[in-house]
């Protein structure tokens, strides 16, 4: 009889679990434990925590025996003990220059561009350099936990179709100018290739396509207004160069007796939908101005102090209610895509500048990299932290370093102590890309290979420019 009993306790527990197990909704993946840091707009931190995922999107987050409790896997990702949080937000890049890293440091904005960049463009940027340099950048940007990028350059139908291979996050836009570009013979050819790829890449999960006239002082008031129309009839984001140098303001100022935020309102260009790189000579009444018109700016701290452009008001945006996202600018000037490196540059960077340490606190330079740069790009409802309902973009930091130890307040540790190369886990859109800090959807060391054949290539046949450096 005793026996008896406990066979049928035995058979009662087991139907119990299995009813249970039924019970659970089921999902593509759970990252189990560690502390989650969401984003969300309380700031949730979540001990113990726990993320569900089906179909690349954010079911449910919460403490790890709720979420379990709820939901079973097809694949747990074991988080405890380290971090988890959104994927990094890059707002402003130009990925493919990665293969001019070092051709040309030390130099005036202008002068790097006029006299080395452009000419090198023109001679060495083609759609195969285009491809390779992008794999490598997306590499690295994975590496460093970065999930989503803002792309201005050329060729930017191979920098999607990259992208879109490696599984990443990108905002792409063709550089629009007012002269002939690697890949544009006119700017009407320019807009029509804008909106070829607006055309294809339209409902794309990963892939944004922006219209990217360049700058006020490389693009006449005629295109700026062409390139306007053409983001009004997609509704498409717009990624321009704003106020990035006191020549840009000065050349503005004799043109068309205007400042330059001054002068892209008069022309309509600054909206919601619109990213303003750099904004750094700003006076106040252009601050209020973007408030006004909620446009976007994107900080680059590292590439602002590289070439001696000046330091953006950022407190003063922030205050004044500008949205601003973090970006890391293009690796020829930087020289890396390393996005938390610009976290903590940013908020040391506003510190002296304002002789306030309180100033651009940890949590902040936090948000400038996820949610608010999600902002920035008009990707809030899709990424920047972890809520139900959004894409799984989502990094897993080791903690287990010593200089990580101790670990006090997790937004101290990710700004001023954790690099990029402490990321050891990386899911964009649901999607592992990187898992003990191997990258699943490039060919790492072809990408290197690649690379460093084009460099060789590039070197050979600008032996001139080191000898003209070196005799500087």
């Amino acid at each position: 009889m005793f026996k008896a009993i406990i066979v049928f306790i035995g058979l009662f527990l087991i139907c119990a679990d299995s009813s249970a197990a039924t019970a659970r909704q089921s999902v593509d993946t759970i990252i189990s434990g560690g502390t989650v840091v969401t984003v969300n707009s309380a700031m949730d931190v979540i001990e113990d925590g726990a993320v569900a995922i089906k179909d690349g999107t954010i079911l449910a987050v919460g403490k790890r025996a709720a979420i379990t409790s709820r939901f079973g896997a097809k694949q747990v990702i074991k988080a405890q003990g380290q971090i988890v949080m959104p994927g990094l937000v890059n707002t402003h890049t130009h990925i493919p220059m990665v293969m001019f890293r070092g051709y040309a440091d030390d130099l005036p904005l202008l002068q790097w561009l006029k006299e080395y960049i452009w000419p090198a463009e023109a001679r060495f940027v083609k759609p195969d350099s285009v491809r390779i340099a992008s794999y490598l950048a997306i590499a690295e940007m994975i590496r460093s936990g970065t999930t989503t990028f803002s792309d201005s350059y050329f060729f930017e139908d191979v920098v999607a179709s990259v992208a879109r291979k490696a599984n990443i996050r990108a905002v792409v836009g063709e550089c629009l100018l007012d002269f002939p570009t690697p890949n544009s013979k006119t700017s009407e050819e320019g807009l029509k290739y804008t909106e070829a790829l607006i055309r294809e890449y339209s409902g794309d999960r990963l892939v944004t396509v922006a219209v990217a006239p360049h700058a006020p002082y490389t693009c006449s008031p005629e295109l700026l207004k062409k390139a306007l129309e053409l983001s009004d009839k997609y509704n498409a984001p717009l990624h321009i160069h704003v106020a990035e140098t006191k020549d840009e303001v000065s050349d503005l100022e004799l043109r068309f007796h205007m400042r330059p935020v001054g002068y892209l309102d008069s022309l309509g260009l600054l909206t919601a939908r619109t990213i303003a790189a750099h904004a750094i000579q700003l006076d106040t009444a252009e601050i209020k101005v973007l408030a006004d018109r909620k446009t976007g700016v994107a900080h680059n701290p590292e590439s602002n102090m590289k070439l001696a452009e000046g330091i953006a008001r950022v407190p003063e945006m922030l205050s004044t209610g500008v949205k601003v996202g973090l970006g890391t600018d293009g690796a020829a000037s930087n020289n890396d895509l390393n996005m938390f490196e610009e976290m903590k540059a940013a908020a040391l960077l506003h510190k002296v500048q304002t002789w306030s340490p309180t100033v651009l606190d940890a949590r902040t330079a936090l948000r400038m990299a996820t949610i608010d740069g999600a902002e920035v790009l008009g990707l809030k409802n899709k990424t920047g932290s972890l809520e139900a309902g959004k894409d799984a973009d989502i990094i897993i930091i080791d903690v287990d370093r010593p200089h990580l130890v101790p670990f006090y307040n997790v937004y101290s540790l990710l700004v001023y102590s954790v690099d990029g190369s402490d990321v050891d886990t990386v899911m964009v859109a649901g999607k592992v890309v990187m898992k003990d800090k191997k990258l699943l959807t490039i060919n790492e060391q072809q990408a290197l290979a690649d690379m460093r054949a084009l460099a060789q290539e590039i070197k050979k046949e600008a032996s001139g420019l080191n000898e003209h450096l070196e005799g500087r």
